[in-house]
């Protein structure tokens, strides 16, 4: 148990999770007050930030582990805090899995998720957990953490008749290859809102196969700033919660369990190459000069390639740590294993 105390410990440092007891605090007469001036119909990225307890996230996690390649969905629960000095904050307390039917692009909601969502709801107030449903999270196995089409029309319509509402995005994937949670929170603008033009905050990994997808819809939302909580008083769930999450983790191999994601990464990463060196030999016809339309295009594809450079730089450490992991538990287990064997056959 030692090692998952201490694995425990690791894990919340990675994800830099903070202690305090004051935010579990519940003033409803200040939450009511909160929400019935609606501040966000006045600025349309009034929230900045998301904090999310611990608790909460390591059951989305397990969560979305368990669905595999398939799309899995639940929601959170919270409230708001306007006055948190990194500005207007979304705190997720908890969090609940839906049972809904997924798909490799998509998750729907049937009337029995609706059935469990209000029975889970009248559970938790009996309970005296008086925070409201803020917002839902689900799946994006492999592909990142960014909203779709079907995401960007669901939050939308979630924002209009349930607000406060955040998304939020968990590659499950990418998290069991980097041991860090790969995650994303998102608010989308109001319908017929066009953002002012701003620099990409980020880079995101995205497959080609979803490029088109990603760039139709990356202006019809923005993305907030993450962070984590625990109280003293979590410490012994989380220990409940860990000790499976741990048992799991330890016997599963990154290298064999995401074998088909890293090949599927690397076929990426090829088409990727080739469709970049196709328009550049396109555009470097005629003697490689670049004038008007063809010099923004030489400057789009000098582009491309270093989002490339960056995904194969991406791609190399976390297959990496992957390795790493991997040895670390053949040093820990096995090597111990075969000591103690050694010293029980040289006492016989």
């Amino acid at each position: 148990m030692a090692s998952a105390q201490a694995a425990l410990k690791t894990w919340e440092l990675e994800n830099g999770i903070e202690q305090t007891d004051a935010i579990y605090r519940f003033d409803n007469a200040v939450q009511q007050q909160h929400l019935q001036g609606k501040p966000w119909t006045k600025d349309p990225k009034y929230f900045k930030h998301v904090r999310v307890s611990a608790l909460a996230l390591i059951k989305m996690v397990m969560h979305v582990s368990s669905g595999g390649n398939l799309e899995v969905m639940g929601l959170m629960q919270g409230k708001i805090d306007p006055d948190d000095p990194r500005g207007p904050t979304i705190i997720i307390m908890d969090s609940f899995a839906l049972p809904v039917e997924g798909t490799e692009t998509r998750v729907n909601a049937q009337a029995d998720a609706y059935e469990y969502m209000v029975e889970f709801q009248s559970m938790a107030k009996e309970g005296n957990r008086m925070e409201n449903v803020c917002g839902w999270y689900h799946s994006h196995p492999g592909y990142g953490c960014w909203l779709s089409g079907i995401d960007c029309s669901t939050q939308m319509l979630n924002q209009q008749y349930q607000e406060p509402w955040l998304a939020i995005v968990i590659d499950p994937t990418r998290t069991a290859s980097t041991g860090k949670v790969d995650i994303g929170a998102f608010r989308t603008y109001p319908q017929g809102y066009r953002p002012p033009d701003e620099p990409t905050s980020e880079f995101e990994s995205v497959p080609l196969a979803k490029i088109e997808d990603f760039g139709a819809h990356q202006s019809q939302y923005y993305q907030l700033e993450v962070s984590y909580f625990k109280s003293a008083s979590d410490t012994a769930l989380l220990n409940a919660l860990w000790n499976k999450y741990w048992i799991a983790t330890i016997s599963a191999s990154p290298l064999l369990a995401n074998s088909s994601y890293m090949s599927s990464q690397i076929q990426d990463l090829a088409d990727k190459i080739e469709q970049a060196e196709s328009q550049l030999a396109h555009f470097g016809r005629g003697g490689g000069s670049y004038i008007g339309t063809s010099e923004r295009a030489g400057k789009k594809d000098d582009t491309q390639l270093k989002k490339i450079v960056k995904d194969s730089s991406k791609i190399a450490q976390e297959h990496l740590q992957g390795l790493m992991g991997q040895a670390m538990k053949d040093v820990l287990f096995n090597s111990s294993q075969s000591a103690a064997s050694a010293v029980a056959m040289d006492t016989s």
